[in-house]
């Protein structure tokens, strides 16, 4: 018996809500990352991450903004109009998702971007510090070396 196949996969129709859903939620670090560069209006990237995360690395022009204080700050730091993209330090890290659901109690359309800081780094993408900015190694793992995966 096949374990892929032991749940039939979905009608066509049904998988295109699903993954359209899904797209409408999530954002990965590679688009987030050709945006920024791109000057794309009306995206605001918030770290949501605590400030000793925050002091080791951050995406640049991010907005840090911890969950805890999202609901009293956002309203004063971020334009109503804005799409946010929140993300915390990876995958194993639901910080992101608890930023973004805040965002959206206050009535921000919002996406979470999937890999967190964890992956910017990974995927070889500069990464501000106080000190300035780093270019880290591509990790293979993540993406390929000296190119985008283009999907």
């Amino acid at each position: 018996m096949s374990s892929v196949l032991a749940v039939p996969a979905a009608a066509p129709a049904d998988a295109v809500a699903h993954f359209a859903a899904r797209l409408a939620f999530e954002t990965d670090v590679s688009d987030v990352h050709a945006d920024l560069d791109a000057g794309v209006a009306g995206l605001v990237v918030v770290d949501a991450r605590r400030a000793a995360a925050w002091a080791l690395g951050r995406v640049p022009g991010a907005l840090h903004l911890p969950v805890s204080r999202i609901a009293a700050d956002a309203p004063a730091l971020v334009d109503p109009a804005a799409t946010v993209v929140t993300y915390c330090w990876g995958p194993a890290c639901n910080g992101a998702t608890r930023a973004a659901l805040e965002f959206a109690r206050l009535g921000y359309r919002v996406k979470e971007m999937l890999g967190g800081f964890e992956y910017w780094v990974r995927e070889g993408l500069t990464y501000a510090t106080d000190d300035g900015l780093v270019r880290p190694p591509v990790d293979g793992l993540t993406a390929p070396v000296g190119e985008t995966c283009g999907c």
